[in-house]
């Protein structure tokens, strides 16, 4: 429990948001709950959950459940306080405590949330409540419902063999350090830090 604290302390930059996406068939409910445990043990304050199929969002409950579960085997600390903001939902879940935000994805947070933006913005420019020319990078965030209150990702940890993140936050990730790992399955605290040591070590440019 002291090592993993210690451990985020060590490293010259840690990501605010983290993204984890997985691309297997299969997505494994307790792995996946270890590596939010482990994002929480390190100080990631922002923590998104994606896979491709919506697995994860259509039983967010049986994941958040395998989350406390774990939270309380390997941190010990109470369950009352931590926020977790299911994307699309208008209210949080107060289920367990740490100083990180959840949110699970789906494939429609992705482009369908774009186009649902997009519509948002033709209607409010058809009530002359916005003119056409106001459309720009930081409108265009505030209309999108996917990642309302999150940063956008700094660092995504993309699982399996699929060399794609197939469709998460896409307008949200142009500046993002993606990892690939073989897979989510039995993934050890030591490959999850190693990614994150790779993070902190990569010079970013941001597109310069």
């Amino acid at each position: 429990r002291q090592r993993w604290r210690s451990d985020g302390r060590t490293l010259q930059k840690l990501p605010v948001h983290m993204g984890l996406v997985v691309t297997e068939e299969e997505p494994s409910y307790a792995d996946m709950a270890s590596l939010v445990v482990w994002c929480m043990a390190v100080g990631i304050s922002y923590v998104s959950v994606y896979d491709h199929n919506g697995i994860f969002k259509r039983n967010n409950s049986r994941l958040m459940d395998e989350i406390l579960k774990q939270q309380q085997e390997l941190l010990g600390l109470d369950c009352s306080k931590y926020t977790v903001g299911f994307a699309n939902q208008d209210k949080a879940d107060q289920v367990l405590n740490c100083q990180s935000t959840l949110k699970v994805l789906s494939p429609e947070d992705g482009k369908a949330d774009i186009v649902k933006a997009a519509q948002n913005f033709c209607q409010l420019v058809s009530q002359q409540q916005r003119t056409y020319t106001e459309l720009d990078v930081n409108v265009l965030d505030n209309l999108l419902s996917s990642t309302n209150g999150f940063p956008d990702p700094d660092l995504v940890l993309k699982f399996g063999p699929v060399d794609s993140t197939l469709g998460f936050l896409p307008w949200h990730i142009r500046l993002t350090e993606i990892v690939s790992l073989p897979s989510h399955l039995n993934i050890s605290y030591e490959d999850f830090f190693s990614a994150l040591r790779h993070y902190a070590a990569c010079e970013q440019r941001w597109g310069k």
